[in-house]
């Protein structure tokens, strides 16, 4: 039977509220007192002090459906899954129940309330450690509940821990339910976590009965808790054998009205219809937050502001009119707002600042097409020069990318090259005197240093990549002989992780992408995407913005190297703690 949206959130409280949990009102999408993070990216995120110890007013049993936002994921929106506004159900005990009883009601919402069979499970436990045993206890409870030994897999810490969240605090195995599509196993290894597609994970409880403490070492906890969560989105996809997120009943009202203001079908621009339906609810929910946001060029504001531009630029190339934001903003607020009340309240909030973000924006826009009106009707062939495309981009903040695409729509094509080749000059004419205008503590212009403090930039890219944009450049020290690299983090990076950024930064080295160098006010350094780190260090009047081709956009004073195929073979040597909330990472080029 297939299941509404409401439907599925209605059982996950009623069933909780049933099993004595108070509902808790979804916490603000902006984290208070947690710089480590731009959004509240969790459900148990707004609850870690009470489940570091403080009483919660509502008791020990809470249940909720959070708003989260994640940010590591714009860049992945387009496909059939990834989103960038989701919502998270949970469920906690501060002290209360543990691993029986989670492991019971667990195994009952799954099979009596979403309808999976017995044989369907299969679940992961911790395999146990130097710092913690194997959970043979919570797998036993799960032999309690009727499933087989051929059920029940036993993964590491990679898998299967969850925290601390920072250095020291709370932690502890979790377990995780997958259901098994009965498709044969692709290997001998195959087991639930493998890619091939037999098993998709649908739940995760956190069992924390340890606290780590200082010098490494794993003390039980007095005040044992839980923490469960299960994506609403992901698991409404699943439980109605949808593929497409944006197929579900959470989006058909845009798509629908997408459809109309386009006069185009949703399978002729999947990603266009996508991107506008994912960061304008996105928008509207960082917008319609009690605790008030407004776009900006510096943190929140301006991913808030990256989230409507973008829209922005989808619903053009769908031929529908910016002035129509506001509009579409209504249907997501009507859609949601019986759920999250704070979006009706704040409606009228949420459409101003979408009006003025959409005039803003539209009036650079309009300015740079004017140009580019003016240099496709005084082209004598059907190409767009370097310096005319680099003239664009420096007077009119319009990205070569952007460029390329009214010309392809046009019938013209743009000289890439001769573009790559404008920002070269630009870059060995800003180099004179920056020494005096930026001062960032690189004394040491060596060809190795120089090479180094460029793959610090794609270090600090692919980290971002794979961690997240919550990663921040905290520090940096470069010798001849080695890079070392500071950044925002809660927890040690995984093997996996740790392969991902090198194989990352490598591949862009072996792109051999121009390193390019444009002069600009910060502001405008920051409205073009560039990352800007230690504000306060630049000259306000005018910062130097490296890049390096779609992979780095970086304010910094200098130096680089000319190309990225310069810097050699990037290898991590170590991946270690430098403070609370900080990783540090040394790294060397080879040859």
């Amino acid at each position: 039977m297939p299941f509404t949206y409401h439907e599925l959130r209605n059982l996950w409280l009623d069933f909780f509220k049933s099993k004595g949990h108070t509902e808790i009102p979804s916490a603000s999408v902006l984290p208070e007192n947690d710089p480590t993070v731009l959004f509240t990216t969790a459900g148990m995120q707004p609850l870690i002090p009470y489940l570091m110890g403080q009483k919660h007013p509502a008791g020990t049993r809470l249940t909720d459906i959070q708003k989260c936002v994640r940010t590591n994921d714009i860049a992945d929106v387009g496909d059939a899954s990834h989103l960038t506004f989701f919502q998270m159900m949970g469920n906690w005990s501060l002290g209360d129940y543990f691993k029986k009883e989670m492991v019971a009601w667990s195994f009952e919402f799954l099979t009596q309330k979403l309808g999976f069979k017995k044989e369907q499970l299969a679940v992961t436990c911790f395999a146990g450690d130097a710092d913690a045993p194997r959970d043979d206890e919570t797998a036993g409870y799960w032999k309690e509940q009727g499933l087989r030994d051929d059920q029940i897999f036993f993964c590491g810490k990679e898998d299967n821990w969850w925290g601390p969240a920072g250095q020291t605090g709370p932690c502890g195995p979790d377990t995780e339910m997958f259901i098994d599509n009965g498709q044969p196993k692709c290997g001998p290894d195959c087991k639930p976590g493998c890619h091939c597609g037999k098993y998709t994970e649908i739940w995760n409880d956190v069992f924390m009965q340890y606290n780590k403490t200082a010098d490494g070492k794993y003390e039980l906890l007095a005040q044992k808790n839980v923490d469960t969560g299960m994506g609403l989105e992901r698991t409404l996809c699943f439980l109605n054998g949808i593929q497409d997120v944006y197929s579900t009943e959470m989006f058909s009202d845009t798509i629908k009205q997408l459809e109309s203001l386009s006069g185009k079908k949703y399978d002729d621009d999947l990603k266009a219809f996508r991107k506008i339906a994912d960061h304008l609810r996105a928008s509207v929910f960082i917008l319609g937050d009690d605790r008030g946001l407004t776009p900006s060029n510096t943190d929140q504001g301006y991913i808030l502001r990256r989230l409507i531009r973008i829209a922005i630029r989808n619903m053009k190339k769908l031929g529908i009119e910016a002035s129509e934001l506001p509009n579409l903003a209504k249907t997501v607020i009507d859609r949601y707002a019986p759920d999250y009340p704070e979006l009706e309240r704040n409606k009228n909030f949420i459409l101003e600042e979408l009006t003025k973000e959409e005039k803003l924006f539209s009036r650079t826009l309009t300015t740079g097409l004017k140009e580019m009106d003016k240099v496709m009707a005084n082209l004598k062939d059907k190409t767009i020069d370097g310096q005319t495309a680099f003239h664009l981009y420096d007077t009119y903040g319009f990205p070569l990318e952007f460029t390329q695409e009214i010309a392809t729509e046009n019938g013209l094509t743009v000289d890439v090259d001769g573009f790559n080749k404008c920002f070269e000059a630009h870059q060995a004419l800003s180099r004179a005197g920056s020494e005096q205008k930026f001062k960032c503590g690189l004394s040491d212009h060596s060809v190795e240093t120089t090479n180094l403090h460029s793959a610090t930039h794609l270090l600090h890219a692919a980290l971002r990549k794979v961690l997240g944009d919550e990663v921040a450049q905290k520090g940096s020290n470069i010798t001849p002989e080695r890079l070392r690299f500071d950044f925002s983090f809660g927890r040690k990076m995984t093997p996996e992780e740790i392969k991902q950024v090198e194989d990352l930064v490598n591949e862009a080295i072996n792109k051999k992408m121009p390193i390019t160098c444009e002069e600009m006010p910060l502001d405008k350094a920051i409205e073009s995407g560039a990352t800007a780190l230690f504000k306060d260090r630049y000259d306000a009047e005018l910062v130097k913005v490296y890049t390096m081709g779609d992979f780095s956009k970086e304010v910094c004073g200098g130096p680089h190297a000319a190309n990225t195929g310069d810097l050699g073979h990037f290898k991590i040597k170590k991946e270690e703690s430098s403070s609370a909330g900080v990783r540090r990472i040394k790294a060397i080029l080879e040859k």
